[in-house]
């Protein structure tokens, strides 16, 4: 990417963050204590909603009280438990290795030690982990830590790709790094929560409300449609 074009889209999205900020308000989120608590709602959000996500976390608290106890219990036991949120059986063999994974490291059930390390040290350590993507690691850095970086999830892809800040063909995996260089600083918490908000109520993935939209002006999508319909 030249130079130009990295000055253009900073200025493009820093111009989206003030429009969402007008709009939306600047949202204000408290660093969450329990990291590890963070780390496995993050799991479980993977392929479905927040409601379904809740669901299945509370269950999962109500019967694993605490993180010993599921590390103790079985598989099919935790499966039961998550089932509302999907992939059960898959997501419940990776919270029970992640879980293993930190007791056999730290002795201990507790995610303290991250907060003494880089963010960068910090994903080198759990991209290695099955379960633990970008968007979970950049979502406790960003929810658990405070940490300012910006998680990309299905919302953020799809109105990045329609506002032309994320090429099309890229993948979440790769928007992470290629939105390092883009977001103002401090302004990382802004905009992902504005961007999943504004993906949720106006730019959905299908029937998107162009017609409501206060950023059709600078949207490729909506600029090609315009296009298409003036044919």
């Amino acid at each position: 990417m030249q130079y130009s074009d990295l000055n253009q889209l900073k200025e493009k999205i820093e111009k989206v963050v003030r429009s969402l900020e007008k709009e939306y308000g600047i949202p204000h989120h408290k660093k969450k204590a329990d990291l590890l608590g963070l780390l496995i709602q993050t799991i479980l959000s993977q392929n479905t909603n927040d409601r379904n996500r809740d669901r299945a976390y509370q269950t999962l608290k109500t019967r694993f009280p605490l993180w010993e106890d599921l590390l103790k219990a079985r598989t099919g036991a935790v499966m039961q438990a998550i089932r509302t949120g999907g992939l059960a059986g898959q997501k419940a063999r990776r919270i029970r290795q992640i879980l293993q994974w930190i007791k056999d490291r730290e002795g201990k059930l507790s995610l303290h030690f991250l907060k003494k390390m880089s963010s960068e040290e910090i994903k080198n350590t759990l991209d290695k982990l099955k379960g633990i993507g970008p968007k979970t690691v950049h979502c406790l850095l960003l929810f658990g830590m405070g940490r300012d970086v910006f998680p990309v999830d299905t919302h953020v892809l799809r109105v990045g790709k329609r506002m032309g800040f994320i090429p099309g063909g890229m993948n979440a995996g790769k928007a992470h790094p290629w939105m390092v260089p883009l977001i103002p600083r401090g302004k990382s918490l802004s905009l992902h929560l504005s961007l999943i908000r504004f993906g949720r109520e106006i730019c959905r993935a299908k029937n998107p409300k162009c017609e409501i939209c206060f950023l059709s002006k600078d949207c490729c999508y909506n600029l090609k449609k315009l296009e298409c319909y003036a044919r």
